[in-house]
């Protein structure tokens, strides 16, 4: 024998019943037992119209005529006209009953316990009879039978306790006897031994179909629902969540209990105490591998089965000195709690004993606070335990499985992955079985929590990184391109899968959750909301996703000034705007110290040289005990660029225009050219060796004209340069007759740096750099006489885009 259950939204229309129907002809047993619950939704519906009818509000007549509607309807869509007239007169007979007490709430202004288990018990009673009438109509050898008539219980209305002994004995004669194939049963409802309708409270359908598989002996007991099992993670919140093939029922009940909305944990006892395997499997997809229940799980495969939670948790603690070495306290405080009906979810003690913490329902909260400060009242006026701390809008998340017992680091693993994602836990709580770690997190988290110890658990390794991206000029859409292009490389040899959340420019900013398309971004950004850095800011803070990178393509002194407010969100950071770390020395030291105590990376490689790995080799280094004691470096492509194509046949203003136009300087020329740039950047380097300095420190022998650094815009710069075309001709005929070439060269010697033109001789390690390219050669104590020279393209969208993904790299990697 097999026992079937079926719930509401596998019987919520006439066509997933017929599904319903293919299933159990398709089942291979001698005598299959059908448990049904009431039509999808006609429990609330009932529910609803008693609440109404209690209140004397006449609109519970509208709910009673919804309701025959519903079964009436499913009748003349399943069974053939000739046979419907004997089943319809049934069921507006058991409508009249239904009317009757409805009228009679009405007339009494309440429901009592009694009544309310009478009323919805017409959801699973008419739903059962109705199907076993179209099993009967299709060809199946199918009779009805009331549970009322099998399952006893007290008379603990709303959720009755179950007679085992009575009800066993009732069940396994009745299943001898029977010789029908199919026999289709109400779930939820039971009676009293006088014959009173009781139901079984939350799960009731499932534990009526474990009872009965319990007492039947049956081989099997399948649970068809409305997904392919038991999951990894809530499907609905962890899109990578995948199907759990076995599992054990000790961690079937610990994922239940937080949260699995497959099974609720009463109702594996039954079939736990008799050994006998369960199925969970889908209704809409009966060809699904499913989840198999067992004593035990598999020895192999993962430790960690699934992850889970809790929603709308409050809180509680209790604490003060007079707790400390007094017996009795905890004794007190839970009698408090179960005499209120209060159901405790998590329990923590500091081994101190100055303190306990409890885990509640939000809705238990403000009746648990006024029983438990009612109870020690005594000891509160003595300022001997203070008044109870309330927190909520909590959610407790759960690792279960039964291989976690003594197998190392998985807490660790579990904690820091949160920490890194800055997941604030509240409270912890590990039984002895070590088959659960639950962690107490903020209700907000619970979305990025899961998904995060989802991906450290079960997702071979595949790490999400989730992009915000400031400015979509060159670099920025250079590297939307790269992104693009490498994504399935990423994925396939990286273990990293990159979604880019949230893009803005100046004028327009545009987010989509589930990963922006990076073929469409241009048209999708276009049609986005008008660009606001604190509402960036915020929606990033809303979505809240894991992993989330910050990348600012900007030359924005607003745009380097919240750095912080990200970093201490611990959203890591990875810029080419060179103003955060050569602003004052307190700042830049700042960033570098959020960075550290909110494990979010603070990257700027493509601060000096665009995408060479100048700054990273530096901090090797350094990590290495190695010591700088100068740099010279070329580290202005654009100014590279213009002295390299600058000759007596070309003008100076047209090169310099000629470098802007290929993206070689800022939107802003005059950044590169008066140097400013190029100081940022040998101060960036000399922090980076460990030098304290600031940008006044810094000595800077501008080539460039006083009126040229006085003006406000591009076209009165270029005008100025025209303007000044014979002082720098004189420049470079000045370099020409020493044999020599003009460099913008920066110099750093412990903690004095300079930058300024240079001749450089033939034969220089600087005097072939040609183009665009950048070389810095570094003197340190390992490399004194001979410097370690890095040399190659230090300019261009290209490059510089190149370097910012190197460095999103970088922190997928850590």
């Amino acid at each position: 024998m097999k026992v079937l259950k079926f719930g509401g939204s596998s019987v919520a229309s006439a066509d997933v019943i017929r599904k319903v129907k293919e299933i159990v002809g398709q089942t291979e047993a001698k005598k299959i037992a059908v448990i049904v619950s009431a039509f999808g939704g006609v429990t609330d519906l009932l529910l609803d119209t008693a609440k109404m009818a209690s209140e004397q509000d006449l609109k519970y007549k509208e709910g009673l005529k919804k309701i025959e509607a519903r079964h009436l309807t499913a009748i003349k869509e399943l069974l053939p006209v000739a046979s419907q007239s004997r089943v319809l007169s049934k069921v507006k007979s058991e409508m009249n009953v239904l009317e009757t007490l409805l009228e009679g709430a009405s007339y009494i202004g309440e429901i009592t316990p009694r009544l309310s288990d009478k009323i919805v018990s017409f959801g699973e009673l008419l739903s059962a009879y109705i199907i076993s009438e179209f099993f009967r109509e299709s060809g199946l050898e199918a009779v009805y039978k009331d549970s009322r008539e099998l399952l006893l219980t007290d008379d603990k209305h709303g959720k009755a306790a179950v007679n085992f002994p009575e009800s066993n004995k009732r069940c396994k004669a009745y299943f001898n006897k029977e010789q029908s194939t199919v026999i289709v049963l109400p779930g939820f409802v039971a009676s009293t031994a006088d014959g009173n309708v009781t139901t079984l409270g939350r799960g009731g359908s499932d534990y009526t179909a474990s009872i009965i598989a319990a007492a039947a002996g049956a081989e099997e007991l399948q649970i068809w629902t409305d997904v392919s099992g038991m999951y990894t993670a809530n499907p609905k919140i962890v899109k990578q969540a995948k199907p759990i093939a076995h599992i054990s029922y000790e961690e079937a009940m610990e994922l239940s209990h937080f949260g699995a909305k497959v099974l609720y944990p009463p109702t594996v006892q039954p079939v736990l105490d008799r050994g006998l395997p369960m199925v969970i499997k889908n209704t809409m997809d009966p060809k699904a591998t499913g989840t198999v229940i067992t004593k035990k799980s598999p020895e192999e495969g993962r430790t960690v089965r699934g992850i889970s939670y809790i929603p709308n948790i409050s809180l509680l603690s209790l604490e003060g000195p007079g707790m400390i070495g007094i017996p009795g306290i905890s004794k007190r405080l839970f009698e408090v709690l179960s005499l209120a009906n209060i159901s405790v979810v998590l329990i923590t003690q500091a081994s101190s004993e100055h303190s306990i913490c409890i885990g509640i329902d939000e809705e238990d909260a403000a009746n648990a606070i006024r029983e438990i400060e009612k109870a020690f009242a005594y000891e509160m006026s003595l300022a001997k335990i203070k008044p109870v701390i309330h927190e909520k809008e909590l959610a407790i998340i759960a690792l279960v499985g039964d291989q976690m017992k003594n197998h190392q680091g998985l807490s660790g693993k579990m904690f820091s992955t949160l920490g890194k994602n800055n997941v604030n836990i509240r409270a912890i709580a590990q039984g002895a079985s070590e088959r659960n770690i639950s962690a107490v997190i903020r209700k907000e988290d619970v979305k990025k929590a899961l998904n995060t110890l989802h991906e450290a658990f079960f997702e071979e390794n595949i790490k999400q990184l989730n992009l915000f991206i400031l400015g979509t000029g060159n670099v920025g859409s250079k590297l939307l391109g790269q992104l693009k292009q490498q994504k399935k490389y990423l994925k396939e040899h990286l273990r990293l899968n990159i979604r880019v959340i949230g893009i803005s420019n100046s004028r327009k900013m545009y987010f989509e959750e589930q990963g922006i398309s990076l073929e469409k971004w241009p048209e999708l950004l276009d049609s986005g909301i008008k660009a606001d850095s604190t509402l960036f800011y915020d929606t990033i803070q809303k979505i809240n996703a894991r992993n989330s990178i910050l990348v600012d393509n900007t030359a924005s002194e607003n745009v380097a000034a919240t750095y912080p407010k990200y970093l201490k969100q611990s959203i890591s950071v990875v810029t080419c705007n060179k103003i955060a770390c050569s602003s004052a020395y307190g700042q830049y030291l700042e960033l570098k110290e959020l960075a550290r105590e909110y494990k979010a990376p603070f990257l700027f490689e493509t601060n000096v040289g665009a995408g060479l790995p100048i700054i990273d080799t530096l901090k090797h280094l350094m990590a290495s005990g190695d010591e700088v004691i100068a740099i010279k470096a070329v580290l202005s492509g654009s100014l590279n660029f213009v002295f390299d194509n600058f000759n007596k046949t070309t003008s100076f203003h047209e090169i310099v225009k000629k470098a802007q136009e290929q993206g070689y300087t800022e939107p802003d020329p005059k950044i590169d050219l008066s140097g400013i740039d190029v100081m940022r950047k040998i101060l960036i380097l000399a922090r980076e060796s460990g030098y304290k300095l600031e940008l006044t420190d810094i000595e800077n022998r501008s080539f460039l004209p006083e009126e040229a650094l006085r003006t406000k815009n591009n076209e009165s710069f270029f005008k100025v340069l025209k303007k000044y075309e014979s002082d720098f001709q004189h420049l470079l005929k000045e370099a020409s007759t020493k044999n020599c070439k003009l460099k913008f060269v920066a110099s750093l010697h412990k903690v004095k740096a300079s930058v300024g033109l240079e001749h450089i001789p033939e034969g220089h390690d600087f005097y072939s750099l040609s183009g665009s390219d950048n070389i810095v050669l570094f003197y340190t104590k390992r490399y004194p006489e001979q410097p370690l020279i890095i040399k190659g393209a230090g300019a261009g969208a290209d490059v510089t885009a190149s370097g910012i993904f190197a460095d999103i790299i970088r922190i997928g990697n850590y």
